[in-house]
């Protein structure tokens, strides 16, 4: 199965141990899920997790947050976006995610904000689901637990 991951699932994970965010990348780590990456959702994830404000959040430093980003450049699989599909979402972040979830065939996109992934509701795409870290989890454990 793959996945892509919202930073904030990402940011989310790095923050407690306890959270269903924390349990999916034990999940890419132990190769049971599949992290899809690309170049853009791997700088934005460097971006925001390097800043000053979430570095002191996470009472990491940024040699902490480099070697936990070099273990996802090599857990993740790379994709590369051929094109320039934009579903105009409100957030360029967000629709970065969302052509990486597209071109990686990824089974879900996982987000703590579902709405942000949204174009009045009508956004759909065959074999991808938009939900939270708990949702992934809950299911995950249901059909492999």
């Amino acid at each position: 199965m793959i996945v892509t991951l919202d930073t904030n699932v990402v940011y989310q994970a790095l923050h407690s141990r306890n959270g269903a965010s924390f349990y999916i990348l034990q999940l890419v780590r132990t190769r049971q899920i599949e992290l899809a990456l690309s170049v853009p959702v791997y700088l934005e994830y460097q971006d925001v997790l390097q800043r000053d404000k979430t570095l002191a959040a996470l009472g990491l430093t940024k040699t902490d947050v480099g070697a936990f980003l070099r273990l996802l450049a090599y857990l993740g699989k790379p994709h590369d976006i051929f094109y320039l599909w934009r579903p105009n979402l409100r957030d360029e972040a967000d629709n970065m995610l969302l052509e990486l979830a597209v071109a990686s065939r990824s089974q879900w996109l996982i987000t703590n904000n579902i709405r942000d992934f949204s174009v009045g509701n009508e956004l759909r795409h065959d074999g991808l689901s938009i939900g939270t870290p708990a949702q992934f989890v809950s299911l995950w454990r249901q059909n492999n637990e």
